[in-house]
């Protein structure tokens, strides 16, 4: 039997799949005003969409840039990989602690009325 190891996680699909620009994500009601929500794109993949305290919608890969393992949702402001414990911002994806040298991907994305769109 083959066990993953520590730096060989799977890698489930992530991004924005074959969406295209205007196609809705979720519902903007859907997403926390200061937090955010792990979507599934309409064909195949998912996104970390996010509100800042000021309303703006952003969007990210979910994929750790360290190991590519899909990060939590945001709580209290911070986004958490559960595999090594990299931490980023929530707003912007910045990067506060490492193993991961960088942040994360950002996609973009646009509240069309009710909805959050790929921009």
């Amino acid at each position: 039997m083959a066990v993953a190891g520590c730096g060989t996680p799977a890698k489930p699909a992530a991004g924005t799949g074959t969406a295209k620009p205007g196609d809705p994500l979720v519902g903007l009601a859907d997403i926390p005003q200061g937090g955010g929500k792990l979507v599934d794109v309409p064909g195949g993949g998912r996104l970390l969409v996010v509100r800042t305290k000021s309303g703006e919608v952003r969007a990210f890969d979910p994929r750790c840039p360290h190991t590519g393992s899909i990060i939590s949702a945001p709580a209290k402001g911070i986004v958490d990989c559960p595999t090594h414990g990299s931490t980023f911002d929530a707003e912007t994806g910045d990067l506060r602690k490492g193993p991961a040298t960088r942040g994360l991907t950002s996609v973009p994305v646009r509240a069309a009325g009710d909805r959050v769109v790929l921009g």
